[in-house]
């Protein structure tokens, strides 16, 4: 795959130069297709789209990337923030060439919000799969920038005794088992290659350290930026929300998303877990179809 901006490959894409930071960017289907702009959430990489890209692609132009850090992208060169993170899906936004339709799961629908509310020309759409969502998001002490540095050591620590080897691989198990209902879209060789990394675990435990002050961040930013009359579609998953009472709340908190727009919809998938993008593709297909016909009946 060849780059136009200086980018070399990496792993199965190519690292590109975009908002003052280097990130891993795999691309498939058709170069004229409408494109698609793709991010993980908290500590994912790009093959947890991997099942989802296998039916995007052939109608889209698909744009998955790793946060920095994370998946196959580098090292960071600022701790994770809501500018950071908003500053790098604008520049992949704006690489694309047109405005994309954004798919942001867990987490990194903050960053998709916040583009939305401070780039509106970059989106053409947006799909948020099982979105992190905060009500009461104040932060009394902001540490998350000062702790980076450690959580960075931590993983170079990590890496240079090789803890990560068996820790970074055993730990994305662990994850999988509550959030996911299938086993890893890509080998056990590729796994490991991303979550044996001591980088990779730094990068994780920084964005752990961030989420409330970037949850903060948005919160403020609605204040001042309204959300654009784009098409939403916000897909909510309830298999692993324990409770009625939890269930209720969290299926409210994605209808308050789905409300920030005239053009938004809710849809519930209540016998699925937190990986939507892993778990299903269908699902996701579907609701960027969606997006097609809201866009025709506006």
């Amino acid at each position: 795959m060849s780059s136009t901006d200086g980018g070399t490959h990496s792993g199965p894409g190519e690292i590109v130069n975009v908002g003052g930071e280097q990130v891993h960017v795999v691309e498939s289907g058709p170069a004229d297709g409408q494109p698609l702009l793709l991010s993980s959430g908290l500590g994912g990489a790009w093959f947890d789209w991997e099942p989802s890209v296998a039916l995007l692609r052939e109608g889209h132009r698909v744009i998955v990337y790793d946060r920095p850090g994370l998946g196959l992208s580098p090292a960071a060169a600022a701790p994770p923030s809501l500018r950071r993170d908003t500053a790098v899906m604008g520049a992949l936004a704006e690489r694309a060439g047109r405005p994309v339709t954004v798919l942001a799961h867990s987490m990194a629908a903050f960053a998709a919000e916040a583009l939305a509310r401070t780039r509106h020309r970059l989106v053409r759409g947006m799909v948020l799969l099982d979105p992190s969502y905060e009500g009461d998001a104040w932060v009394p002490v902001r540490l998350a920038a000062a702790l980076a540095p450690l959580a960075a050591a931590a993983g170079v620590v990590l890496g240079a005794t090789r803890l990560a080897r068996a820790a970074g691989p055993f730990g994305r198990r662990m994850v999988l088992k509550r959030t996911s209902l299938r086993d890893e879209a890509v080998p056990e060789e590729v796994v490991r290659s991303v979550y044996g990394r001591g980088t990779v675990l730094g990068a994780v435990l920084a964005e752990e350290l961030a989420y409330r002050e970037m949850a903060a961040d948005l919160a403020a930013l609605r204040e001042r930026r309204p959300f654009p009359p784009v098409p939403l579609a916000v897909v909510t998953a309830l298999g692993d929300v324990d409770g009625d009472d939890r269930k209720r709340a969290w299926a409210e908190a994605h209808e308050r998303l789905a409300g920030m727009t005239p053009h938004g919809r809710r849809i519930e998938l209540p016998d699925a877990l937190h990986m939507v993008p892993l778990d299903r593709p269908d699902a996701v297909a579907d609701a960027v179809a969606g997006l097609g016909r809201m866009e025709g009946a506006a």
